[in-house]
Parts: C-alpha cells; sequence; structure tokens
C-alpha cells in the first residue's frame, strides 16, 4: 500500500467513524428539548424519562465523539502538513469557531445532565436548547471550512502562496449555504428516523407500550420534515454543483461526454477506460432539466476534463446511487407518516409503517457516508480544488500502514464500548406493567 494511499484511508476511516456521532450531536438534543418541554407542557413524566434517557445517550455520544475528533485533529497536522500550512490561515476561523461551539455545547451538556434538580425547570430547559444549539452550529462550521475546500475562496495565490487574505471570505464559500442546509437537514432526518426505528421495533413487540409511542412520535417530529425537505435542498445543491463543480456532478452522474438533453443514469457501472456505463437506466432529459431548467441544456461532461483530474468515477457513482436511493425511501415513508397523521391515526397500531420504519433505522446514516463519499472522492485528485493536489499535501513520513492498523483497532474498540453502553439504555426501556403501575393508560395512550 502507497503512503498515499494509506493517509487517503486512515483519514477516510477517521471520518466516516466520527461523522455519525457529529450527527448525533446535532439530532439527539433537539429530541431531548422536544421530549422535556412536552413534559413541562402536558405533566406526563414519560416526557421526562424520555430526556433524561436521551440526555444520558447523547452524553455517552458527545465523549467518543471529542474522542475521535481529537484524533481528527492530530491526523491533519500528521497525515497532511502541507494542507496544514497552506491552508491554515483559511480554514483557521471556521475550526477555531468549531471550538468555541463544542465548548459551549460541553459546559451547557454537563449543567443538563447534572442540573435536574439544581436548576429551575426554565433554566435546565434553556440548557438543552443552548446544547442543541451549539451542536448544531459546530457541524456548520466544519461543513463551512469543507465548502471552502470545495470552492476555495478569500485569497489569492502567488508562487504557490496565499496572500490578500481574507477569512471572513473564505467562510461564506460559495458551496457553504447549499452544503450547510443540506447536511443538517440530513443529521435531523438521520437521527429521528433511527430513534424512531429503535422504538418502532419495540412497538412491533409491544403495540400498548406507552414509553415508546411517545417515543416515537417525538422522533417522528424532528426526523420527518428533515427528510421531506431534503430534496428540495439536494436539487439546489445538484444545481449549484453544476455550475461550479462539473467535474463532480459528471462523476455522480457518470456522463463521460458532454452532451445536451442529458439523461439522469441510474445505477450501472461506469467503465472509465471504455468511457460509458455498463447496465445503467438512463431517463433522457431528466439530467439537464434538473442541472438547469432546461430539458435541452448542455451539461459538462468528463470530456472536458484532463483524465489526471478524473476522480474515481464508479465510487462516486455508486455512492451518489446510494444516497439518493436511501434518501428516497425516506422520503417515502415520511410522506406515510405524514398522511397518516393528517387522518389522525396511531402510529403504532400501523405494523406496516412500524416495519418501514424498523428498515430505515441505519439508513439516514448510511446515506449520509455515502453523500460524503460524493464529496470528497468527488473533489479528487485535490484536497482543495484547484489550489493543492492530495498527493503534494500527504506526509513524506513513512510507515502510515502501521498507523492505520492501530487507528482501526481503536475505532474497533470504541464502538464495541458504543454499542454496549447504547444497547444498555436501549433494551432497558420501561415494560407496559412499570408504565401501567404509574399511570392510566387508557387515557394516556390517547394523550
Amino acid at each position: 500500500m502507497s503512503e498515499l494511499l494509506a493517509a487517503r484511508t486512515q483519514m477516510g476511516l477517521s471520518l466516516g467513524f466520527h461523522i455519525v456521532f457529529a450527527v448525533i450531536g446535532i439530532g439527539m438534543p433537539a429530541l431531548m428539548v422536544v421530549a422535556e418541554r412536552r413534559w413541562l407542557q402536558t405533566g406526563d413524566k414519560i416526557y421526562l424519562e424520555l430526556a433524561r434517557r436521551w440526555s444520558k445517550g447523547t452524553a455517552v455520544l458527545f465523549a467518543v465523539g471529542a474522542v475521535s475528533g481529537t484524533v481528527l485533529s492530530f491526523e491533519l497536522g500528521l497525515l497532511w502538513p502541507r494542507f496544514m500550512e497552506l491552508t491554515g490561515p483559511m480554514i483557521g476561523m471556521p475550526f477555531s469557531l468549531e471550538g468555541f461551539a463544542f465548548f459551549t455545547e460541553a459546559i451547557f451538556l454537563g449543567i443538563y445532565l447534572y442540573g435536574w434538580d439544581k436548576v429551575s425547570p426554565r433554566a435546565h430547559l434553556w440548557a438543552g436548547i443552548m446544547v442543541a444549539v451549539s451542536g448544531a452550529l459546530s457541524g456548520v462550521f466544519v461543513v463551512l471550512a469543507n465548502a471552502w475546500m470545495n470552492e476555495p475562496t478569500g485569497f489569492t495565490l502567488v508562487n504557490g502562496q496565499f496572500t490578500d487574505i481574507q477569512p471572513l471570505r473564505g467562510l461564506l464559500s460559495p458551496a457553504a449555504p447549499t452544503q450547510v442546509i443540506h447536511m443538517t437537514l440530513a443529521a435531523y432526518a438521520a437521527t429521528g428516523f433511527a430513534v424512531a426505528g429503535v422504538h418502532a421495533i419495540h412497538l412491533l413487540v409491544s403495540p400498548a407500550n406507552a414509553f415508546s409511542r411517545r417515543a416515537l412520535r417525538v422522533a417522528l417530529l424532528i426526523g420527518v420534515p428533515a427528510a421531506l425537505l431534503q430534496p428540495i435542498s439536494g436539487d439546489f445543491s445538484a444545481r449549484h454543483i453544476a455550475e461550479h463543480q462539473p467535474a463532480k456532478l459528471a462523476s455522480a452522474e457518470a456522463l463521460f461526454e458532454t452532451r445536451t438533453h442529458a439523461p439522469l443514469t441510474l445505477g450501472g457501472w461506469p467503465d472509465m477506460e471504455a468511457r460509458k456505463t455498463h447496465f445503467a437506466i438512463e431517463i433522457p432529459e431528466l439530467l439537464s432539466f434538473m442541472a438547469y431548467r432546461d430539458p435541452a441544456a448542455e451539461v459538462q461532461g468528463l470530456d472536458r476534463v484532463p483524465r489526471a483530474d478524473w476522480p474515481n468515477v464508479p465510487v462516486v457513482h455508486l455512492a451518489f446511487d446510494l444516497m439518493v436511493g436511501l434518501g428516497s425511501y425516506l422520503v417515502l415513508v415520511g410522506l406515510w407518516v405524514g398522511y397518516l397523521a393528517f387522518r389522525q391515526h396511531e402510529f403504532a397500531v400501523e405494523r406496516r409503517l412500524l416495519q418501514a420504519l424498523a428498515l430505515a433505522t441505519p439508513m439516514g446514516f448510511l446515506a449520509i457516508e455515502a453523500g460524503w463519499v460524493v464529496t470528497e472522492v468527488g473533489r479528487q485528485p485535490w484536497i482543495v480544488t484547484g489550489v493543492l493536489r492530495t498527493e503534494a499535501a500527504v506526509t513524506p513520513m513513512p510507515g502510515l500502514g502501521y498507523t492505520l492498523a492501530c487507528f482501526t483497532a481503536l475505532y474497533i474498540l470504541l464502538a464495541f464500548v458504543v454499542s454496549r453502553l447504547l444497547y444498555g439504555l436501549i433494551v432497558q426501556t420501561p415494560t407496559d406493567d412499570e408504565w401501567h403501575r404509574q399511570y392510566t393508560p387508557a387515557a394516556k395512550l390517547r394523550a
């Protein structure tokens, strides 16, 4: 394995591991705040128990996310020293702001966890809101740095060095709005559907369980609106990429030749040598329409990109199809939920819906992982588009295969520990008998 491949593999593994915790750090605080708010409004102590349990899960995931995030910060300097040397003046601001948001989240999470009986209910709720807001902002600032890597602005490049540096312009890269909105919605959709899926599984076994019924409602309240808004966000992202990152769009759609009336390509295997996609399903003119709102519009293909600057087309194309496919499933389930809510049907008695939600449990996270593959691999061979190639940024230090093995073992260990801790929280879901001893379920289940 080459040093470049080892460094890219280690960074990809670290990012793929950390992003799950970053996403949950955005979504879970929103769930616990909504649950606590419902408790304060209704006095229903099941919502109080939900908020307490979800806060414990948030704390566990926050801790592991802090560890994996710290590893990433070291890897940026150790694996990509040229990248940090050159781009530090530009990405320093979003990373500094991310650190500030992270510390704010940690402070208010501590207040939330240990302040149940020590601060007023209103102050406690506001502490939870601050956790939710700072968690979301932490993700926003990281995405801003990535958006700058995709479309770098705010500097002049002279003899390979940055001059006339304007950090605020870099912070507000043209790619920033679409990436931030798309990623934030994805975080809420993935977390909401994952929690809903877990409780849907419980309800398939025990449909009358009041705890899981309320948890399902809260989770869907967060996940469904985000999933339904995601196609709109994705449409804006695709149109922006078509204009500003045409090579990435061409790779995602396996479009080897520039053409008018460009079709949307579903599935298939892109052959980079033959410059064609085998076994694909093509929908005529749809790519031109989606990119430019004109079915006859010309869409740039990879033939206008130097061969040395092509991404790995099969990886980008298949990851893009996976992202779209999984996201579409969540949208369909979300529409189903919306229809039942409009008809005022009880979700917990719809077994087919519960089965669909159970199937959707991991899909949001898988879609996010696939989306980041499109974003990162689709930018290759550039670590900063048009400015710095990935091979020029990697460390010259030998032996990266050993560090890759060590970090792989670390992530396996962390995944095992987190799984055990979360399993304990999930399987301890109160049974019907436990809740029936404290509440009047016939009235509560209709509440």
